[in-house]
């Protein structure tokens, strides 16, 4: 009787089994991360619009001036908005305003630097990043800057609401008119600024305002990254 044949084991498949291709994974890997992303930024727009919203309904709405958005007398002493036009600057020297402290720290033409000073104001440049707030330096120059001049100090960035709105808050707290929190309020009622802004201006009530801790730094640069680039693109 002959032996039954030998069964001769399967082959191995090679490379084991089927993995799914690696490209496959990473662009989900990749869709979930910008979904997540997407979410928190939402969460923070929606959020900054809504306080935004409410800051508006409890302060007294800013003047309109040719040539200049967000304007807004602080007191006597500063005013407040966006980086004028050539009317805008004309508008201010007009009204007697004496000195433009500029915070824009974005590459300006020489057309645009010279525009205050062709009104006859007189300039201060103290940049800062667009989102960023002021070291204590520059704050204390400010103060002094203010201080000194004979007539209204105008105060500006691109759109007159982060930057100015969290040097104009350590202004209103220094002099003693305003709350830490009374002054976010008053800076979410002109715009939304950024999360490290309003970090900074909370931080302000022992009259050295905190600069934000690095993980706030990280997430507020992260969430607000999307309004910068479109800031830079209208530039140009």
């Amino acid at each position: 009787m002959s032996a039954p044949p030998e069964v001769l084991p399967a082959p191995a498949q090679p490379g084991g089994p089927a993995k799914r291709p690696w490209p496959r994974r990473a662009l989900r890997v990749l869709g979930l991360i910008a979904i997540g992303y997407l979410g928190l930024w939402l969460t923070s727009v929606l959020g900054m619009l809504g306080a935004h919203a409410w800051a508006g309904q409890h302060q007294p709405r800013g003047e309109r001036i040719t040539g200049i958005d967000n304007f807004l007398a602080v007191d006597d002493d500063l005013w407040r908005g966006s980086a004028p036009s050539e009317d805008g600057y004309e508008q201010l020297a007009g009204r007697g305003a004496h000195t433009v402290v500029d915070l824009r720290a974005e590459n300006l033409s020489p057309e645009e630097l010279a525009r205050p000073e062709a009104a006859g104001l007189n300039v201060e440049r103290m940049p800062i990043r667009d989102g960023q707030t002021p070291t204590n330096e520059q704050v204390d120059r400010f103060l002094r800057i203010v201080d000194a001049a004979p007539g209204p100090v105008y105060v500006h960035c691109g759109a007159g609401v982060g930057r100015t709105g969290s040097l104009t808050s350590a202004y209103l707290v220094h002099t003693g008119q305003a709350s830490s929190r009374e002054a976010a309020v008053r800076t979410l009622a002109v715009g939304p600024p950024s999360i490290e802004q309003v970090y900074y201006i909370l931080t302000s009530g022992d009259l050295r305002a905190d600069q934000p801790p690095a993980a706030v730094e990280a997430v507020s640069r992260l969430l607000d990254a999307p309004r910068r680039i479109n800031s830079s693109l209208s530039l140009f």
